[in-house]
C-alpha cells in the first residue's frame, strides 16, 4: 500500500510541474539565484504578468 501511494504522490508532483504549478518557485530560486536587484514580484503579480505575457505572445499550447 505504500508503494502505491508514493507512485500516485510522485505522478501528482509530475503532473503538476507539467502544468506550471511550481513556476513561481522556480521563479524565486532564479531571482535569488541571478542576484536582482530590488524586490521579487509577488505571486500573484507573478501569475498575472505570466498570463499576460502568453496572451501578448501565443505559443504552442493545448488551451
Amino acid at each position: 500500500m505504500n508503494s502505491v501511494v508514493k507512485g500516485l504522490r510522485g505522478f501528482a508532483t509530475y503532473m503538476g510541474s507539467l502544468m506550471g504549478e511550481d513556476a513561481y518557485r522556480k521563479y524565486l530560486e532564479h531571482f535569488e539565484a541571478t542576484g536582482n536587484s530590488g524586490p521579487a514580484m509577488t505571486e500573484r503579480e507573478f501569475w498575472r504578468d505570466r498570463m499576460d505575457r502568453q496572451d501578448t505572445n501565443p505559443q504552442g499550447r493545448c488551451c
